[in-house]
C-alpha cells in the first residue's frame, strides 16, 4: 500500500469508537489532526476481520463531492452506516441484506428516486405549511410544561426529546399512546452503542451484543408497522402512513420489507435528529447569555440559531459510500469497490469552510453545512426540521427571559445518529 495514508492503530479506533463520539471537544481534535495532514486517509483492523478498510473523508470539499456523486458513490452494495463484519453477517443471515434495515438512505437509483418520489411533495413548504397552527400549539405547551417543572429540567427530556417525537408521530399517525415505545426503539436504534440508551445497562458490549438489541428493536417495528400499514389500506386517511401503505411503484405495491423500512426511517430519523440539534442550540446559548440576549432581541437571527445548530451538532455523524469506478480524491486513489466514510462532524468543522467552526455562532454566513447531507440523497425531512426547529425557538424566546447551565450534559455514545442524552438548564421566566 504505497503511498497511501493509513491512520495509525490508536487514531483509527477512535473513528470507530462510540464513545470517542461522546467526547466532543476531543474527538473534534482527532479530526483537526487527521484533516490537516491527511483528509483522506485509510483506516484499517488492528484485529484481523473486525472490519473492512474504509477510507475516512474529513474535508468539507470532499465530503460535499462525494455526497453529491451519487453515480461514482454508491450506498450499496455495503451496508450504508459503518458496520463491524460479524454485524454484516448477522443482518445477512437474519434478513438476506446487509443491513438490518432497507430505506430510502440505502437504495440507489434507479429505485431511490422512484421511492423518494412517493413523499417527497408531501414534506415540502407549501404543504407543511398547512402544519404550522399546530406546530405553534404544541411548542407552546412544550414550553408550559418546561416552565411549570422549572426553574431547572432536563432539555432533552422535557423538551428537545418529546417535541419533534409528537411531530413525527402526528405526522405518521401513531396515537400519543404509542409515542414512548416509538422513542426506546428509536434509541434502541440509533443509541445501541450507548448503554443508557440501549436499555441494556451494558458498559462494553461486543458488536454482536449492539446488533441484536438493534435487530429486536427493528423487528417490534416492522411488526407495528404492518399492523398499521394494514389498517391504512382498510381506512385511509391524509397522513403519511397513509401515503406509503398504498404507494404504487412501477404499477406495483412497495414489498412488505421495503414499506417498513420507510415507515422506519420517517419514525426514527425524523425525531431524533431535530431533538440533537434544538439540545444543541439551547446547550449552546446556555453558554453564551449575551448570545442569547441577542437573539431574543432580533428575530432576524432566528433562521441563523436554526442553521447553526444543525452544522455544530451535525446529529447525523457520518454515512459510508462503495467507489463504482477508480477515482482519486484527497489525493488518494481509490479503487473500485473501495469503501468510504463520509464523516460529516469532521466537514462541518472544516476551518476552510466555516471559520472558528467550534463557535456556535447565530449570524455565521454562509453556512453552507452539509449536515443534510447533498445531492439526491439530501434529508427529504429538512424543511419540516427546520419548521419544527424555528417555531419552537420563537416559543422558548418569546416566553424565557434567560437560560443557563445547571448540571453536567452529556452526549450519547454513538458513531451514526448522536447528540446530547442529558441537558440540565436554568431557566428565567419572562
Amino acid at each position: 500500500m504505497s503511498g497511501t495514508a493509513v491512520l495509525p492503530g490508536d487514531v483509527a479506533r477512535r473513528v470507530i469508537d462510540p464513545h470517542a463520539y461522546a467526547q466532543w471537544d476531543g474527538l473534534l481534535d482527532t479530526f483537526d489532526a487527521i484533516r490537516a495532514e491527511t483528509p483522506v486517509a485509510k483506516v484499517q483492523p488492528d484485529t484481523p476481520g473486525l472490519f473492512e478498510p474504509f477510507w475516512l473523508v474529513t474535508s468539507y470539499d470532499d465530503v460535499m463531492r462525494i455526497s453529491k456523486d451519487n453515480a461514482t458513490f454508491l450506498n450499496n452494495p455495503r451496508p450504508v452506516v459503518f458496520s463491524f463484519n460479524q454485524a454484516i453477517e448477522f443482518s445477512r443471515a437474519a434478513t438476506g441484506s446487509n443491513m438490518l434495515v432497507d430505506s430510502l438512505v440505502v437504495f440507489d437509483a434507479p429505485i431511490h428516486p422512484k421511492y423518494r418520489k412517493l413523499t417527497q411533495e408531501w414534506f415540502m413548504p407549501r404543504n407543511l405549511a398547512q402544519l404550522e397552527d399546530e406546530l405553534r400549539a404544541l411548542a407552546a405547551r412544550t414550553v408550559d410544561r418546561m416552565l411549570e417543572q422549572g426553574p431547572e429540567v432536563d432539555f432533552v427530556k422535557e423538551v428537545s426529546g418529546p417535541y419533534p417525537l409528537r411531530v413525527v408521530m402526528q405526522i405518521l399517525g401513531v396515537p400519543p399512546a404509542d409515542e414512548f415505545r416509538m422513542q426506546m426503539l428509536t434509541q434502541q436504534l440509533f443509541g445501541g452503542q450507548d448503554k443508557d440508551l440501549s436499555g441494556s445497562g451494558m458498559e462494553n458490549m461486543t458488536p454482536e451484543q449492539v446488533v441484536q438489541i438493534v435487530a429486536g428493536a427493528v423487528q417490534t417495528f416492522e411488526d407495528y408497522f404492518a399492523a398499521l400499514a394494514e389498517d391504512r389500506r382498510r381506512n385511509p386517511t391524509d397522513d403519511v402512513a397513509s401515503v406509503i401503505a398504498n404507494a404504487l411503484v412501477d404499477g406495483q405495491p412497495l414489498p412488505p420489507r421495503d414499506m417498513a423500512g420507510y415507515y422506519i426511517i420517517v419514525a426514527t430519523a425524523g425525531h431524533d435528529t431535530t431533538s440533537a440539534s434544538t439540545a444543541g442550540a439551547m446547550q449552546a446559548l446556555a453558554r453564551d447569555p449575551g448570545q442569547y440576549a441577542r437573539v431574543r432581541a432580533d428575530g432576524s437571527l432566528l433562521p441563523g440559531i436554526v442553521e447553526e445548530a444543525i452544522r455544530w451538532t451535525s446529529p447525523v455523524q457520518h454515512f459510508m459510500r462503495t467507489a463504482a469506478e477508480d477515482v482519486e480524491i484527497g489525493g488518494q486513489h481509490v479503487k473500485k469497490g473501495d469503501w468510504l466514510m463520509i464523516n460529516y462532524v469532521a466537514a462541518n468543522h472544516d476551518p476552510a469552510q466555516f471559520p472558528d467552526p467550534r463557535r456556535f455562532d447565530a449570524a455565521r454566513s454562509p453556512n453552507r453545512h452539509l449536515a443534510f447531507g447533498a445531492g439526491a440523497h439530501q434529508c427529504l425531512g429538512l424543511h419540516l426540521a427546520r419548521l419544527e426547529m424555528r417555531i419552537l425557538f420563537e416559543a422558548i424566546l418569546d416566553r424565557v427571559a434567560a437560560v443557563e447551565p445547571a448540571g453536567e450534559a452529556k452526549r450519547a455514545s454513538s458513531t451514526f445518529v448522536g447528540g446530547l442524552k442529558t441537558l440540565p438548564l436554568k431557566f428565567t421566566p419572562a
